[in-house]
């Protein structure tokens, strides 16, 4: 199923369980769910 390339927060929550329901760890369904969003990930480490 493809991802929802959309800013909202159901959008990337969508994105996010199908990414892990595809097998992919936690951390990196939501990578890719806020790299397809075109949003980053608040309070980066350093």
């Amino acid at each position: 199923m493809p991802l929802i390339k959309s800013k909202s927060k159901k959008a990337v929550e969508s994105n996010i369980k199908t990414e892990i329901s595809a097998g992919k760890p936690q951390k990196q369904a939501v990578a890719i769910a806020l790299n397809v969003a075109g949003k980053s990930k608040k309070g980066k480490k350093k």
